[in-house]
């Protein structure tokens, strides 16, 4: 078979410059023939599939089609972008600034008109929410991601989808809540070797825990956006914010960002405005203060009410402070304490002698060994939210002393507003005051008490009369229930205390006591407190039943008569004055008082009725003088007179009352 020679390429070059170019000078003849000369030795050199190719193409303009993806805008609405021509392609590549891919991308939604209405919108929100928070409650830690999606859906400018997306984050995160608190990892422990199963318990722990953080500092924008001029859809938002933070302090009180919640909290009840919010947080901290076992959540809690309460300077509710009547500390903290100090238990003395004592010898590895053991323990204690004893009672001294702190500021503040709270606090209290803070308190009490009987006596003319007999909301309108507050809250701190190391002078209260029967007496509001005084408004939220500072004239007043007349060792002329004036105060108040009133004397006379008999029989009365009915306990000479008032009392239109005055009459008559 013959081979066919190969064909030889020829080598393309460009044209000779030197036979193109003409000189300069020279005639039009004379350039035509060598131009003609050169184009014909350079033709078969040419490329001409070369020249074509490099040639540019003539197409007609094409609509082009349109391959991108339709996209949801965070509204909900589904919508498809345009395709960019040529120009808006090389206006958008490397050589345009991104603020015009901007303006181009934006002018594109504005151009666009909404697909869905917002109630389409909201009920299509509703379904991807339920979805999504079932396969978080199925799996957290395979849908975790879950909650990143959910809260895309809190950035809708939907106010009704905003507030849905609030409350089902709310709902995921009480249910996927730990029991334990989760702590941040450190470098060292992001770099270490672990297994597959730790490292993917780690990611949903860290994924939660930013996750909740995002929630929590949203809550936080929008509960204070109801302050100022907010809108509807503002307050309304606002309220689903605070309710979400009342509902997780109350389900994971040990978790993270705790103090971030209770601000929301605090942070609202330092408003003015009283309605469904704020009764909802004080709710919420009375019942956290209720069932909290540990005692930080509480500590935490009173630190921020009692920062908060002083930088308002005390212009307050006096809800506020009846907030702290709900800590545990009053039944299971059993040292005393004071503003700033708390005494140390006899037992805990002893046990830390005991522990010195029993301190062994151990070698330096067993130290080390001891010591790895014990920053164990410490971070399994952490991490399971549990405090030890001693680390409780610590808790609950240093929330007595900022509670105790709050009440004496007050009251060296004089704030009328909160005076009732403070005195029936300091009554509830007393059992875990410092014998040595009596002193001062006491003081204080009395100074108290002589303004509120300087302002009974400068009531004098006739408007002011008729002033002080309407409905009082504070103390300070009402002098006849700041003094007998204190009068309580005095003889409180003495019967909780051990009266026999005790040496007190409390003759101002007694006499201060002995002084108001008369006058209230014909107070038209004995039986009526100050939250009774009107009818409350059915419309108000606010006007929520309490039990503090809410006790009638008449209760405090048989109160702190018990609390008088019940020692042993009284004078029998102090009881004797006593015993005419309450007979007579008998007289005139109302049928339930009355009767109280009898009954406090029946009680008196069985355990001391030997020291009275006297006043129902002369023969066995001894004095020298007048009696004196208007006259001060000691110069009044009760021996001198008889309780004629028992004869007025059989006559009595309620039927126990006469019954029990006969009752009393038998008893003194049955005294040997």
């Amino acid at each position: 078979m013959a081979v066919t020679p190969r064909r030889k390429r020829r080598k393309i070059s460009p044209p000779d410059d030197s036979s193109t170019s003409t000189l300069e000078g020279s005639s039009v003849q004379e350039v035509k023939p060598l131009a003609v000369d050169g184009y014909m030795a350079n033709a078969a050199r040419w490329n001409l599939e070369q020249d074509y190719e490099s040639r540019p193409r003539k197409v007609k303009n094409k609509e082009k089609e349109n391959t991108r993806l339709p996209i949801k805008t965070l509204e909900g609405r589904i919508e498809q972008l345009a395709v960019l021509d040529a120009q808006e392609e090389d206006a958008g590549s490397f050589l345009a600034s991104e603020s015009e891919d901007d303006e181009d991308v934006s002018e594109l939604f504005q151009d666009e008109e909404p697909k869905k209405s917002s109630k389409e919108q909201i009920q299509e929100a509703k379904g991807e929410l339920a979805r999504i928070a079932s396969l978080i409650n199925e799996d957290p830690e395979e849908h975790i991601g879950g909650l990143k999606t959910i809260a895309e859906f809190s950035k809708s400018h939907n106010a009704t989808v905003k507030r849905l997306a609030l409350a089902t984050q709310s709902a995921v995160f009480k249910d996927v809540i730990p029991g334990y608190r989760i702590r941040s990892l450190d470098e060292a422990s992001m770099t270490e070797k672990v297994s597959k199963e730790v490292r993917r318990l780690r990611g949903f722990e860290q994924t939660l825990v930013s996750c909740y953080q995002t929630y929590v500092k949203d809550l936080s924008s929008c509960a204070h956006r109801k302050r100022g001029d907010a809108t509807l859809d503002q307050q309304q938002t606002a309220t689903v914010a605070i309710s979400c933070a009342c509902l997780l302090l109350l389900a994971a009180p040990h978790f993270n960002f705790r103090g971030d919640l209770l601000k929301i909290l605090v942070d609202n009840l330092s408003g003015r405005r009283i309605g469904g919010d704020y009764s909802k947080c004080r709710t919420t901290l009375e019942k956290l203060f209720d069932e909290d076992e540990d005692g930080k959540p509480s500590q935490e809690a009173v630190a921020m009410l009692c920062r908060m309460i002083r930088s308002r300077n005390y212009n307050v509710d006096e809800s506020v402070l009846n907030i702290f009547l709900h800590l545990r500390l009053l039944t299971e903290f059993s040292s005393k304490a004071s503003h700033n100090s708390v005494d140390k238990r006899d037992d805990e003395g002893d046990a830390d002698k005991k522990i010195k004592q029993k301190k062994v010898f151990r070698t330096k590895k067993q130290r080390k060994a001891a010591k790895e053991l014990k920053a164990v323990e410490k971070e399994f204690r952490e991490a399971d939210a549990t405090v030890s004893h001693e680390e409780r009672d610590h808790l609950q001294a240093e929330t007595l002393k900022l509670v105790f702190g709050t009440y004496f500021r007050i009251l060296k503040a004089r704030s009328p507003t909160l005076m009732g709270a403070v005195l029936e606090g300091l009554a509830k209290y007393a059992h875990l005051i410092n014998q040595e803070f009596f002193g001062d308190l006491l003081v204080a009490l009395q100074e108290i008490a002589s303004q509120a009987m300087a302002a009974m006596d400068s009531r004098t003319d006739a408007d002011e009369v008729e002033e002080s007999s309407k409905p009082a909301r504070s103390t300070s309108s009402n002098p006849y229930r700041t003094a007998l507050l204190c009068t309580t809250t005095a003889f409180a701190l003495l019967s909780s205390q051990d009266a026999a190391n005790l040496h007190l002078d409390l003759s101002y209260f007694t006499n201060l006591l002995y002084t108001l029967l008369l006058p209230l007496s014909t107070s038209p509001d004995l039986e009526l407190s100050s939250k009774s005084l009107r009818l409350a408004d059915l419309h108000d939220s606010s006007a929520l039943p309490t039990k503090v500072n809410a006790t009638t004239l008449s209760t405090l007043l048989l109160r702190a008569l018990q609390a008088t007349l019940s020692p042993r060792n009284i004078p029998p002329t102090r009881l004797a004055s006593f015993v005419h004036r309450l007979m007579l105060f008998a007289l005139q108040t109302p049928e339930k008082t009355s009767l109280a009133t009898v009954t406090l004397l029946r009680d008196v006379i069985k355990m001391q009725g030997r020291k009275v008999r006297g006043l129902w029989n002369s023969e066995e009365r001894r004095g020298d003088g007048r009696f004196d009915p208007l006259g001060g306990i000691e110069a009044s000479k009760p021996f001198c007179g008889t309780v004629w008032e028992g004869e007025l009392l059989r006559l009595h239109y309620a039927d126990p009352v006469s019954g029990g005055i006969g009752d009393l009459e038998k008893l003194v008559k049955g005294l040997a």
